[in-house]
């Protein structure tokens, strides 16, 4: 290799293959090629497309390097090419697949963005939590938090709710990208190359997180609870760390707009938070009924007397929310009305922990039973059904509308703007066997609350069904005071070194593999429980710690055969 040559180091964009090469880059291309553009190599008798991950390196490899075949397309920024590497240590997965989420889905030809405009220093990093009830609108809070010059970055997990904000936004004189995976690829295209050229907010999902913009000076994470903001695929990144993360390297604020923000992010900022005077608060909650179902006559099912009367005194739609997934089941004695968690892989129980009675019943009803009941229940009204799969709906002439969770992600729902959201069997949620339970129930009734935000508070009701109305999750919901969950169940994930007081991942795959991987990993000192059913749980004090564990196992381990790695698991 002549000491004049250029050389370059790719990631090709083979999944297989996690390793990287060097190849010269040609005089013809000296001017298209910098780290983070898309090119063409060959690789193994075949050309691939690939990234440039370093540039103007000394190869270790001393003749004998291939040029590049081609420069396809502009590519992330070096800041983020940076990143992707991080992420892909942090939540140990595949690079390219992270390389792949910051790139253009279309070829942007090299050379064709124009370069960005200078801006002053960058104002320093810091991490700030704001809690801002459901009912009021958070445009204005989040165009405050706008950097006055450079770009800003909002991540928004609701497609609907981004493309909204990118809209109002817009209206209001800025220059917005709408990054988001809910728009065509053309367009998604066309965003990127607007946030490359900087000078812009960037609106979108987990996406946003890796924009390209060269000028960042402020990003905001809105919803930072909902899980649309964590890839579901291997490397399992969450946009709310890797933006902290960003927000730290390039020296600029990072603040989480939320009802209820998570405990990671106020284990972020030392749980300081900033939150509106208490009565202000309070009235951006909506008004609350809580049924205490332990009060029902003998065999009453979900649809409550005082559902009926909310309902039938409704001025608007009405939304029935009712989870039915996993593998759980709760069932209720008949004599002292206790609940008990019944997992459907053991053996159904025979008796009450706290009675001893044997009369136990499954609480169970599926959403098109519960639609045929409401029908009954309220002759002369529509009733519909909506689930994950349901496609466009006319709810002009829909009453009621029973579905799962899905109802919060659709638009015409909000559009429709409900007078009553109502929890028909909130237990499902809160006694589930996750030890994010808690978190998450009080965050799917957040989002139940804000689809009341288009109405007025006194013309609304939310209405959780529950049988255990003392819970810390349905407290908070009424007093309209998420400090009340956040200090019980932070106590609670410290005391279990859970996150954010440790650090969790979920092994599944191969028996041989799964084995190696879990036995290695205990001869380093972490702990590990199972393997049980073809997965393990690995606990560490930190993510450090974890991810540097897991970068040295998991790889002997994928010898042996399929191991799949998620790190940060949603529900375990």
């Amino acid at each position: 290799m002549s000491d004049s040559q250029r050389v370059c180091r790719v990631a090709p964009d083979v999944t297989a293959v996690e390793r990287a090469f060097d190849y010269v880059v040609p005089e013809e291309l000296a001017t298209r090629v910098r780290v983070g553009s898309i090119v063409r190599v060959p690789l193994h008798g075949r050309k691939v497309r690939g990234w440039v991950v370093e540039d103007g390196i000394a190869s270790s490899v001393p003749d004998g390097l291939l040029p590049l075949a081609a420069a396809v397309s502009d590519g992330p920024p070096p800041d983020v090419v940076s990143l992707t590497d991080w992420i892909a240590w942090r939540w140990c997965g595949p690079r390219v697949a992270v390389l792949r989420s910051a790139s253009p889905p279309n070829r942007v030809v090299p050379g064709t963005v124009p370069p960005p405009r200078a801006v002053g220093p960058p104002p320093g990093f810091r991490v700030a939590a704001q809690r801002e009830p459901p009912l009021h609108d958070r445009r204005d809070t989040v165009e405050r938090l706008l950097a006055p010059e450079g770009s800003t970055i909002v991540a928004v997990a609701d497609g609907a709710r981004a493309g909204g904000l990118a809209r109002t936004l817009t209206g209001r004189g800025h220059q917005v990208a709408l990054v988001h995976s809910d728009v065509s690829d053309a367009a998604r295209t066309d965003a990127w190359r607007r946030a490359a050229a900087g000078a812009c907010v960037v609106v979108g999902g987990r996406l946003a997180a890796l924009a390209p913009v060269p000028d960042l000076r402020a990003i905001v994470v809105v919803d930072d609870a909902d899980e649309a903001l964590q890839e579901e695929r291997v490397p399992t990144w969450h946009a709310r760390e890797v933006l902290v993360r960003r927000a730290e390297r390039a020296a600029v604020p990072c603040t989480v707009l939320s009802p209820a923000p998570s405990l990671e992010a106020l284990a972020a900022t030392a749980f300081a938070i900033e939150a509106p005077p208490r009565d202000v608060e309070i009235t951006g909650w909506p008004r609350t009924i809580v049924v205490d179902r332990r009060a029902e006559p003998p065999g009453a099912g979900l649809l409550t007397d005082a559902f009926a009367n909310a309902a039938r005194d409704a001025h608007g739609l009405v939304v029935c929310v009712v989870n039915r997934r996993g593998r759980f089941r709760l069932l209720a004695c008949g004599s002292c009305q206790t609940l008990m968690r019944w997992d459907r892989s053991t053996d159904r129980p025979l008796v009450c922990d706290a009675c001893g009675a044997t009369r136990l019943r499954v609480l169970r009803a599926g959403v098109t039973r519960l639609r045929e009941e409401l029908a009954a229940l309220l002759p002369g009204r529509a009733v519909c059904d909506v689930d994950a799969a349901t496609g466009d709906l006319d709810l002009g002439s829909a009453d009621v509308v029973v579905g799962t969770e899905a109802v919060f992600h659709r638009a015409d729902v909000r559009r429709a703007r409900p007078a009553v959201v109502a929890f028909l069997d909130l237990d499902q949620e809160l006694l589930a066997p996750r030890y994010r339970a808690a978190s998450q129930a009080h965050w799917l009734v957040t989002r139940g609350a804000q689809l009341l935000a288009g109405r007025p508070r006194s013309e609304t009701w939310l209405l959780l069904q529950t049988r255990v109305a003392e819970h810390e999750v349905v407290r908070a919901v009424v007093q309209g005071d998420p400090a009340e969950l956040v200090d019980i169940e932070a106590a609670r994930r410290r005391a279990l070194s859970y996150p954010p007081f440790g650090a969790l991942a979920e092994l599944t795959g191969d028996g041989a593999a799964l084995t190696a991987a879990a036995e290695h990993l205990r001869s380093l000192g972490v702990d590990v429980l199972g393997p049980v059913d073809g997965r393990a749980l690995v606990r560490a004090p930190d993510w450090e710690m974890l991810a540097d564990l897991l970068a040295l196992v998991v790889p002997a381990a994928k010898a042996r055969g399929r191991l799949r790695v998620v790190v940060d698991p949603p529900r375990v």
